[in-house]
C-alpha cells in the first residue's frame, strides 16, 4: 500500500472515530466532508481502499442522519480497521474493511434494503467526485463497481459537467510561452 494513502487513511479513520465519539447531528456534515477527503487519494492513486473507506464513512453519516443513532459495533469495526492499518497488516486491513461494509449491510433486517440503497448511492456519489477530479467516467464506475449508466444519470443531474475551467487569454499564454525561451 502506498505510504501516503496509508497515512491519509489513518488520519481519516482517526477523525471519523473522533466524530463518532461525540455523535451529534452537526457531525453528520463533518462525516460527509470527511468521506470526500479520501476521494483525493482515490483519484490520484486510483486506490480501491480509499474508495471503500469513503463509502463506509458516507454510509455511516446517512444512517445516522436517517435513524438518529449508530450501532456501537461500527465504532469497534473502525477501531479494528485502524489497528491493522497502523501495524501495516494489509490482508487483515482489507478483511476489516469488508467486515465493516457487511456489518453496515446487516444492521437491521428492516434497514437492510435501505442500507444497501445507501451504500449504492454512496458509491454513485463518490464516483461523481472521482469523475470531478478528472478520472474518466468508465474508470470511476469500474473503481466503484457501479455501471456507467448509473454514474452518468447522477452526473447528469449535477452541475459537474456544466463547469468549464477558467481560460486564459491567448495573448497572455503566448507571452508566457515566449518568456520561457528568453
Amino acid at each position: 500500500m502506498n505510504e501516503t494513502v496509508r497515512h491519509d487513511m489513518l488520519a481519516t479513520i482517526s477523525k471519523a472515530l473522533e466524530i463518532l465519539q461525540i455523535a451529534e447531528e452537526k457531525d453528520i456534515y463533518e462525516l460527509k466532508n470527511l468521506s470526500n477527503t479520501t476521494i483525493h487519494n482515490a483519484s490520484i492513486f486510483q486506490d480501491q481502499d480509499s474508495i471503500t473507506l469513503a463509502v463506509i464513512i458516507y454510509s455511516i453519516s446517512k444512517i445516522y442522519e436517517r435513524t438518529g443513532s449508530l450501532d456501537p459495533k461500527l465504532k469497534t469495526h473502525l477501531e479494528e480497521t485502524k489497528k491493522f492499518l497502523i501495524f501495516n497488516h494489509e490482508e487483515n486491513f482489507h478483511k476489516a474493511l469488508r467486515n465493516t461494509v457487511m456489518h453496515i449491510s446487516r444492521l437491521d433486517h428492516k434497514l437492510d434494503l435501505y442500507i444497501q440503497e445507501v451504500i449504492q448511492q454512496a458509491r454513485i456519489k463518490k464516483g461523481s467526485k472521482i469523475y470531478e477530479h478528472g478520472i474518466s467516467m468508465a474508470q470511476a464506475a469500474d473503481l466503484l463497481g457501479i455501471s456507467q449508466w448509473q454514474l452518468m444519470d447522477y452526473v447528469g443531474k449535477t452541475t459537474i459537467t456544466d463547469s468549464t475551467p477558467q481560460s486564459i487569454d491567448v495573448k497572455k499564454r503566448l507571452e508566457y510561452a515566449r518568456g520561457l525561451f528568453k
